[in-house]
């Protein structure tokens, strides 16, 4: 029985879908105007992660993650750069797919764009307005009425009236009320704009979400999630809006992945602390990364460091080593080991337990003689994880920087190695593996005279 934390009832559910055997699913993805993030990246790879393993539970999932390809931002960049906004989200658009292909995240179902929603957005606004849920402002913009919903704040536990008296709420005069957010936004010269029946311009972010959400998965869903910064006001504000352009439940279950923190700060552009998927790909192979995110619960911080992403590359290292020279005939699972992971997965997909589950496996596995079915059984659970997909040998022995020692010179100096050592000289046998140690290749000397070789993570 899966139980997944609902950020809205603030606890742990049994997971039920509206339709018997589907799953609709819709995360917030990314603003496209710049490189992806550890953090963007965190988002991509846990709810990757909960699709595998809602299909692996046999369930018949729609997966739905947006991309916000209009906004102030994408404005600005596209304006400091001189180019146009649609060249600039194109390249982003292409470096978001570039770094998702890299840590194994699977292309979600559908992924609907802002820009190429504007007639269900203006539709929705429409709707708002009649049900007078929205209004036009003393500038032209088209603001949603908070205080028309009775029960804003429901998913982030905030009131309004501590809202309305809090030093962070905006004050416009072209508002009725300090709360109201923009669900329109009038064109300013030279900015894109697109055609309304309140004149010319573009949406606001929150509406964007509504609308992509909604026609692509219906008025109600089962699950939304994304990063836990948008639970307010971003999440709150696409429930007021759906919910009172539909009269529908918006979601059932929200969830919400924790930040990625640098120095015990949440990682941000703002800060200038982030660091994008491209960087850290230069340093550390994909699969580290993928591996780094999933050792913590996805609703837990992500400490980023150094030495953490070293310690998921030997974590991962000591599980490809245990597959290393199996060769898998067989297709069954070991039942104990999957219902193991199972329980793991099924309380809020706890992937540093299910994690625990491998290690279990390689443990047994390395003692093992017959190692076909619990080879199997690892690489199989590992797969709804995304990980040890690799052959074994090409992630032990691959060049994770262009400048390494090649694999031609490495079994050069093996056999170098060996000779040494068949004449006793066992000082430049000690030499070449420390020359090799200190270019990051560590031997293993097995049965029969033979060395194997593995590159440090």
């Amino acid at each position: 029985m899966l139980k997944i934390y609902n950020t809205l009832t603030r606890s742990k559910q049994e997971f039920i879908p509206r339709q018997p055997g589907k799953v609709g699913m819709y995360v917030c993805g990314m603003t496209v105007y710049d490189y992806c993030h550890i953090g963007h990246a965190r988002v991509m790879v846990v709810f990757d992660t909960i699709a595998r393993y809602l299909r692996h539970s046999g369930y018949e999932l729609t997966y739905v993650r947006n991309i916000t390809d209009i906004d102030d931002k994408i404005i600005q960049r596209a304006h400091d750069n001189h180019e146009l906004f649609t060249d600039l989200t194109a390249r982003f658009i292409e470096a978001m797919h570039d770094d998702e292909r890299a840590l194994a995240v699977l292309p979600p179902d559908q992924e609907p764009r802002a820009t190429q929603s504007i007639p269900d957005i203006i539709a929705m606004i429409a709707s708002l307005i009649a049900k007078d849920y929205a209004y036009i402002g003393g500038n032209g913009d088209v603001f949603y009425a908070v205080n028309r919903f009775n029960t804003y704040g429901k998913l982030s536990g905030k009131n309004i009236e501590d809202l309305q008296a809090g030093e962070r709420v905006d004050v416009d005069t072209a508002k009725r009320d300090p709360l109201d957010f923009v669900l329109w936004k009038m064109a300013k010269a030279g900015e894109p704009a697109w055609g309304s029946p309140w004149g010319s311009g573009r949406p606001g972010w929150h509406i964007e979400c509504s609308a992509m959400s909604t026609c692509c998965l219906g008025n109600h869903f089962d699950i939304h999630g994304g990063g836990m910064d948008l639970q307010f006001p971003h999440h709150e504000n696409e429930i007021a809006q759906s919910e009172a352009a539909t009269g529908e439940t918006f979601v059932n279950y929200w969830l919400h992945n924790g930040f990625v923190r640098v120095n015990e700060e949440k990682m941000s552009k703002s800060l200038g602390n982030f660091f994008t998927v491209r960087e850290v790909l230069k340093q550390y192979r994909p699969e580290v990364i993928r591996f780094f995110i999933l050792a913590s619960h996805y609703r837990s911080p992500l400490n980023y460091s150094d030495e953490q992403l070293d310690d998921a590359g030997t974590a991962l290292t000591r599980l490809y080593n245990a597959l290393r020279g199996v060769v898998i005939t067989e297709q069954a699972i070991d039942p104990d080991y999957l219902a193991r992971f199972e329980q793991a997965m099924n309380d809020d997909f706890n992937t540093p337990v299910a994690l625990s589950v491998l290690f279990d496996l390689a443990r047994e596995l390395n003692k093992a003689e017959d190692k076909d079915l619990l080879a199997n059984t690892l690489k199989q659970l590992a797969s709804l994880l995304g990980l040890l997909q690799d052959d074994p040998e090409h992630f032990l022995q691959g060049a994770a920087a262009t400048d390494a020692i090649s694999a031609e010179q490495i079994e050069a100096l093996i056999e170098a190695r060996k000779t040494a050592k068949a004449n006793k000289d066992w000082a430049q046998a000690d030499s070449i593996r420390d020359q090799l140690k200190a270019q990051g290749v560590l031997l293993e000397d097995v049965s029969g005279g033979n060395t194997h070789w593995r590159r440090e993570n």
